[in-house]
C-alpha cells in the first residue's frame, strides 16, 4: 500500500511540475499542452467510437502476438534447455536473429504480409519470442541436476521428466519472460501502427492526429494511455507471480 502511495505522489509531483511549466511559459502550450488540457482529452476520447476502435485493436494485436510467442518459445526453451547439441546447433543463427530490432524489420514484413494487422501481429511475436524463450532455457540451466536424476530413477523418460519436473520448475522464470515481452510487444506493436500505417490502433491514431490538425493534446492523451496500459500490464502480472509463484520468491 505505501509502494502504490509514493507512486501515486510521484506521477502527481511530475503532472505538478508539468503544469507548473506551461503557466510560467517554460513549455510552449503549442507542443506540450497541460496536463489540465491533456487529461479532460483523455477522458473525452472514450467517447470517441473510433478511438475506442483504435485502442482494442491494440490490445487484441498486442495479445494474439503474446499467445502467439509463448506458444511459441515455452517449447523452444525447453527443447533448446534440455538437448545440448540442439542448443549448440542453433546458437549461431539465434543470435544472429536476436538483436535485430523487430522495427527494422518493418519493411521486409509490409513486403512478405502486407501493411495489415498481419504485420504489427508478426513483429510483435518476435519481439516476445526472445525474453520468454531465454527465460525458459536459463530456468533449466537453474535447475537442481537432483530433480532430474530422482526423475529418471523412477522410470519417467526425458519427454515426461520435462514436463512433469522441468516445465513447473520453469514457470516462474517463463512468467518473468511474458511480463519482459509485455512492454516490448506493446511498444512494437504501437510503433509499427505508427509507421507502417494501414490498419487501426493506437499508433495510427497518434500519427493522424500530429500530422493532419497538429493536436499535440490527443496525441499526448493517447500517450499517457499507452502508458497506463503498460503499466497495469506489468502490474498485474508482477501480482500474479506472487501469487501464483510465491514459493519461487521465497527460495
Amino acid at each position: 500500500m505505501k509502494i502504490a502511495v509514493r507512486g501515486l505522489l510521484g506521477i502527481l509531483g511530475v503532472l505538478g511540475l508539468w503544469e507548473l511549466g506551461s503557466l510560467v511559459g517554460l513549455f510552449p502550450e503549442y507542443y506540450l499542452p497541460p496536463p489540465s488540457t491533456v487529461l479532460p482529452r483523455l477522458v473525452e476520447l472514450f467517447g470517441d467510437d473510433g478511438f475506442v476502435r483504435a485502442v482494442v485493436a491494440t490490445m487484441l494485436a498486442w495479445a494474439i502476438g503474446m499467445v502467439i510467442a509463448t506458444a511459441i518459445a515455452v517449447p523452444a526453451g525447453l527443447l533448446l534447455g534440455s538437448i545440448p547439441s540442439v542448443r549448440i546447433a542453433t546458437r549461431t543463427i539465434i543470435e544472429f536473429l536476436r538483436p535485430i530490432p523487430s522495427v527494422a524489420l518493418i519493411p521486409l514484413v509490409i513486403v512478405l504480409v502486407g501493411a495489415g494487422p498481419e504485420a504489427k501481429i508478426s513483429l510483435a511475436v518476435y519481439a516476445a519470442l526472445w525474453p520468454i524463450m531465454f527465460n525458459t532455457v536459463y530456468a533449466l540451466d537453474e535447475i537442481d541436476p537432483l530433480l532430474i536424476d530422482t526423475a529418471r530413477a523412477m522410470g519417467l523418460g526425458r519427454v515426461r521428466t520435462m514436463y512433469a519436473v522441468a516445465l513447473p520448475h520453469a514457470a516462474p522464470f517463463i512468467l518473468t519472460g511474458v511480463r519482459m515481452s509485455s512492454a516490448v510487444t506493446l511498444i512494437v506493436v504501437i510503433s509499427v501502427e505508427y509507421l507502417a500505417g494501414g490498419t487501426i490502433g493506437l499508433g495510427t491514431f497518434t500519427l493522424e492526429a500530429a500530422s493532419t490538425g497538429g493536436r499535440q493534446d490527443l496525441v499526448l492523451a493517447a500517450t499517457m494511455l499507452a502508458g497506463l496500459i503498460g503499466y497495469l500490464i506489468d502490474e498485474g502480472m508482477q501480482r500474479l507471480r506472487r501469487r501464483a509463484f510465491g514459493w519461487a520468491e521465497a527460495t
